[in-house]
């Protein structure tokens, strides 16, 4: 057990800065029309390579059920494939305005620590929004794209003019649990999660995406990692399947 919080330890608790990398698609694959599994390759503010992971998830759910159907992720360490993590989603209705049940959530794991927290859509009406919670269920981060107009609307020119340098760019806002006033363009996250293009051709022809996930000023391995976990989770809910 030792041995394997060290494997997270090693990789995340110096870690300010990730990128996480998705895999292209093939084109046979793109023309088929098929939906692929989801790798995924990170990388630590030096560009180094230092884990990958590939979600397990049936061929008919990812056809039929997007954006919703399950996976299990389990991120494993470059060069020695032992596990870093595991992003397991269950299967629960897609993420909508003024639901009451059946909330979207991703639980995240280690060998070391088998409920180390979940992400968990809450109840919203303009604004699609989140909550990373710890293994005890506590509330560590709120996480939702910025807002303007009081929180009714998402703010898209927040990363730059959407014309221009904010092109297909769209940042989550992570907020420590206890920060009140998260909306407006005034509201200062602690840690953000960036999805932004990788080029032109991605951006028509696969659904291969970047994110830049900055981790909060003094958030420990345990809680960069349930980002991590909400990364993908994001992802799973907005970006696959659109093209």
């Amino acid at each position: 057990m030792v041995k394997n919080a060290q494997v997270m330890e090693r990789n995340l608790e110096v870690c300010s800065k990730m990128q996480i990398v998705q895999t292209r698609r093939g084109w046979f694959q793109e023309c088929c029309g098929c939906e692929a599994r989801s790798e995924f390759k990170y990388y630590n503010e030096d560009n180094v390579h230092f884990a990958t992971s590939l979600d397990d998830s049936s061929c008919l759910c990812r056809i039929c059920c997007q954006p919703s159907y399950p996976f299990k992720a389990t991120v494993v360490e470059e060069g020695t494939t032992e596990e870093i993590m595991t992003v397991t989603r269950p299967f629960k209705c897609a993420v909508s305005a003024c639901k009451c049940c059946c909330y979207q959530e991703v639980s995240i794991s280690t060998p070391s620590s088998p409920h180390l927290g979940r992400v968990v859509e809450r109840c919203w009406y303009c604004v699609p929004r989140f909550v990373v919670l710890d293994g005890r269920g506590r509330e560590v981060y709120k996480l939702h794209q910025p807002t303007c107009c009081g929180g009714a609307c998402v703010d898209c020119c927040k990363e730059g003019n959407p014309c221009g340098k904010g092109c297909c760019k769209v940042p989550f806002g992570v907020y420590d649990a206890g920060q009140e006033d998260t909306d407006g363009r005034d509201a200062v996250g602690a840690g953000k999660i960036l999805r932004k293009p990788r080029s032109l051709a991605s951006e028509l022809f696969t659904d291969a995406d970047v994110f830049d996930v900055d981790m909060p000023e003094g958030s420990t391995s345990e809680e960069k990692a349930l980002l991590v976990g909400a990364t993908l989770f994001l992802n799973a809910n907005f970006f696959e399947g659109g093209e």
